[in-house]
């Protein structure tokens, strides 16, 4: 087991600088430059000149590439992202550990959610197969996975937010939060969560329960589970302690793949929600070409996914007794 890790670690550090080498090269071919933005902001085009080349050689802008990107590297072995280069010109950690549980926590709705309804929907439709249950919920499920989220938000905005004013649809709590009691800053919470995670969760609860569904429907046809039934294990025992336990390797592959895939999606929706989470920093960085804040960002990302595909390969250990890592 503890080989395998290492060799899985070896394999993940070039994979992770040659995503930070592409994502580099990326932001610094696309046009303007954080100095040219901060410099607009002055009238007289010559002291703008000015204010620009000073800002280029404050930033390190004016170094060639290659040497900004090995100096990034070097920053990035103390875990320094640097400070942001922007208006406040904050250390990028900072703005980041503020916007994190934002982001993650919605994420853990998302995901707790969508398992919480999508592992029963599944298995009762396989169980059910072409049945009422199964037939509806399909066609209600596919028809969900197909919208967009971010399209799904616009109704939920325009209705419950606007028109009937029935739940706040931006930021992550009313301006009076702190005068609530507990429970009425708990209450605040959840409406405010309710649109944007239903946006987040909806999504992942129709995928999740048609992955379940298929697989358990290959679960079943196998030998093993006639075999079950022939020995007269109950209807209850042979779906959930037979079917369901062998859909569940896939399922953690497909876990392992959904933390850093929300969080790399939440880009659109904590714009439109005006969300405080890492989207929203990562859209007004690319807005501001802050370049350390969307190095950091990405580099998180690119860390998640590699973090998530190994944490899936050792769950099977726990899932399945047979599987050995030598």
């Amino acid at each position: 087991m503890l080989n395998y890790i290492i060799r899985r670690i070896l394999v993940a550090i070039p994979t992770l600088l040659g995503i930070t080498l592409v994502t580099f090269l990326i932001i610094n071919l696309a046009p303007g430059d954080p100095a040219q933005f901060q410099a607009q902001g002055v009238t007289d085009p010559k002291v703008s000149a000015r204010v620009y080349e000073e800002l280029r050689k404050y930033y390190g802008l004016d170094k060639p590439v290659h040497v900004r990107y090995f100096e990034w590297l070097g920053r990035l072995v103390r875990l320094d992202f640097g400070n942001a280069m922007s208006a406040d010109g904050r250390p990028v950690i900072d703005k980041i550990a503020e916007r994190l549980w934002p982001t993650m926590s919605l994420a853990i709705i998302s995901i707790l959610g969508g398992l919480l309804f999508s592992i029963p929907i599944g298995i009762y439709s396989a169980a059910r197969q072409n049945g009422l249950f199964d037939t509806v919920s399909s066609t209600v499920l596919y028809a969900l996975y197909a919208v967009p989220s971010y399209v799904m938000a616009v109704p939920l905005i325009l209705f419950l937010g606007v028109r009937w004013d029935l739940l706040p649809f931006q930021g992550m709590r009313s301006i009076d939060h702190d005068q609530l009691t507990p429970w009425g800053q708990f209450i605040d919470y959840a409406k405010h969560y309710a649109l944007i995670g239903f946006c987040f969760t909806y999504g992942a609860l129709a995928y999740d329960s048609r992955f379940v569904r298929q697989n358990m429907l290959e679960a079943i046809r196998q030998d093993y589970i006639r075999t079950a039934r022939a020995k007269g294990v109950s209807e209850y025992g042979v779906l959930v302690r037979h079917a369901f336990r062998n859909t569940l390797i896939p399922l953690m592959t497909l876990l392992g793949l959904m933390l850093p895939d929300i969080i790399g999606g939440s880009v659109i929706l904590e714009v439109m929600f005006n969300w405080p989470g890492m989207g929203r920093l990562f859209y007004d960085s690319m807005l501001a070409r802050d370049y350390p804040t969307i190095m950091a960002l990405s580099f998180i990302s690119a860390f998640l996914v590699l973090l998530g595909t190994l944490l899936a390969d050792l769950s099977y250990v726990l899932v399945d007794p047979r599987v050995r890592y030598d």
